[in-house]
């Protein structure tokens, strides 16, 4: 059965995908999006974290860029408080690298290229005596901060679902495209579920390939005839590789390291108790097999670090990798590190039906780029649609509670369950904000929580990542949906794993 047509196929749930769902749905169009495998099970969720502006875009031009992800920053902490929350970045100066003027002559295009400054402005700081932040070299003594941002980024992807979904939209999780053809005045469209392969049919109007690094494979498949074998031409995959180690300094601060390649590596606390390494840029041949951390890579950042560090840290410190692959738009820039983050709308509308394919952007400006992709279908939707852009001033899932009353918002959801560790529910509240009343319920004792696996994670909050947020495996839930899994052993992650099969073989949840 076919059923009635939809107004948008959006393939890809990544943040791109979801944005652009979001953002269709709330404007009343119809919205069905789909991936092959669980959302922000790629790129999404393995950024290095930041809602940033790009300090380093500034050497390439790239003003427009970096004045646009600075405005879209202060927005998404006013419509994702949970989930994000400033951040201040310090970038000790070591000589032969860039001059003294030069960095002060970028932070302050940075302080005055937004539109809206509510963070802190940058400064010279000096690392000397009492006040030097512990873990770096005693011979670094002066350096800059300045501010930024950071991001659950898996949850991000959630949360934009999740709001689509309360739009209206139909989120298909696991789930490909097979097929797609132009025919009868709309789009027919063949969806196969990857567990079971059932197929169903849907009819769409246009289309929006968000596929990330599988573009090129969707746009094949949108186009068989006009499309060239391989890569399409302007499409480069660039693998950006991570390591997290035990936390290496005090403070809230993360560092910012120039290198002797002019790239930059950041140090930023992660999970209270963990120093987030990244990233790399360097090519990806295909998607044939997972993106995962070379040794080279994980050398390479492990000398940007150490060249820092005041006691030097190796391969046996690394608890976690993970490396995520971003498909560029090739600007023709020889070095990966050069290539544009902006992203690039590829629209094909033969026959009247259109198609349009996303190439790169920053997750810092998904919300721009969904509303950018809405905006370039409204010759072919307009007429359907009953609201303008509006994703900028509506909270997420959440996050309908103040900016400034977050260590509120957390102190009323321990006082209205005392006799649940406070720690608990403050990580909680980071990974669902005011959603967590809806995990905890009449909870108000430990065992009124379910099975406690380890690592802050309890079987009613799986229940609910199962039901409500279409988690189906167990590394859903311990490395996307929370990062329990980074606080657990490896026995009690392989018994979760476990455990979580065994349910669902029994059909345990909805």
């Amino acid at each position: 059965m076919t059923g009635s047509v939809r107004d948008i196929l959006v393939i890809g749930g990544g943040i791109n995908g979801a944005g652009v769902a979001r953002d269709a749905a709330g404007r009343g169009l119809s919205v069905v999006l789909c991936d092959q495998g669980d959302f922000a099970g790629a790129t999404s969720s393995a950024s290095t974290k930041l809602i940033h502006g790009g300090l380093r875009y500034l050497e390439y031009g790239k003003f427009r860029l970096v004045a646009q992800a600075l405005s879209e920053r202060e927005r998404l902490l006013d419509i994702a408080p949970h989930i994000a929350w400033p951040l201040r970045l310090v970038m000790p100066h070591v000589p032969g690298l860039r001059a003294r003027w030069k960095i002060r002559l970028g932070l302050w295009l940075y302080d005055h290229l937004g539109m809206r400054m509510t963070l802190p402005r940058s400064a010279s700081v000096r690392f000397d005596g009492a006040s030097r932040p512990s873990g770096l070299r005693p011979d670094i003594t002066r350096g800059f901060a300045y501010s930024d941002a950071w991001v659950d980024d898996a949850r991000l992807v959630i949360f934009n679902l999740m709001s689509a979904q309360q739009h209206g939209a139909e989120i298909l999780p696991r789930t490909r495209l097979v097929g797609a053809a132009r025919t009868d005045g709309h789009w027919l469209c063949t969806l196969e579920n990857v567990h079971n392969g059932a197929q169903r049919q849907v009819r769409t109007r246009a289309i929006v390939n968000a596929a990330g690094p599988w573009v090129a494979q969707v746009e094949r498949l949108l186009n068989p005839a006009t499309t060239p074998h391989g890569q399409p031409v302007g499409v480069q995959l660039v693998r950006g590789s991570h390591i997290v180690v035990p936390r290496l300094f005090e403070g809230e601060h993360a560092y910012i390291l120039q290198n002797d390649d002019r790239r930059i590596v950041f140090m930023i606390p992660y999970q209270q108790r963990f120093t987030l390494i990244g990233t790399t840029d360097v090519p990806q041949a295909d998607m044939h097999q997972p993106a995962q951390v070379s040794q080279d890579e994980q050398q390479y950042l492990l000398r940007a670090v150490n060249r820092y560090l005041e006691r030097p840290i190796d391969a046996g410190d690394i608890v976690w990798r993970y490396a995520g692959v971003r498909a560029l738009f090739d600007d023709g820039a020889s070095d990966p590190s050069a290539l544009t983050r902006d992203y690039t709308l590829a629209l094909d509308a033969t026959a009247g039906l259109p198609a349009v394919s996303v190439y790169g952007g920053k997750i810092t400006t998904y919300r721009c780029l969904a509303e950018a992709v809405v905006d370039r279908l409204a010759p072919w939707l307009q007429r359907r649609a009953r609201r303008a852009r509006w994703t900028a001033g509506e909270a997420l899932p959440g996050a309908r509670f103040a900016r400034a009353g977050r260590a509120g918002e957390v102190l009323r959801l321990q006082q209205k369950y005392p006799r649940l560790d406070a720690a608990f529910l403050a990580q909680l509240f980071d990974r669902h904000g005011t959603r967590s009343y809806n995990i905890l319920r009449e909870a108000q004792l430990p065992h009124e929580l379910g099975r406690d696996f380890g690592g802050g994670l309890c079987q009613r909050e799986v229940d609910y990542l199962v039901v409500q947020e279409w988690a189906g495996a167990a590394d859903d839930v311990l490395w996307r949906r929370t990062k329990c899994g980074l606080h657990m052993s490896p026995h009690q992650r392989q018994e979760f794993a476990d455990w979580f099969a065994r349910c669902a073989a029994r059909t345990h949840w909805p």
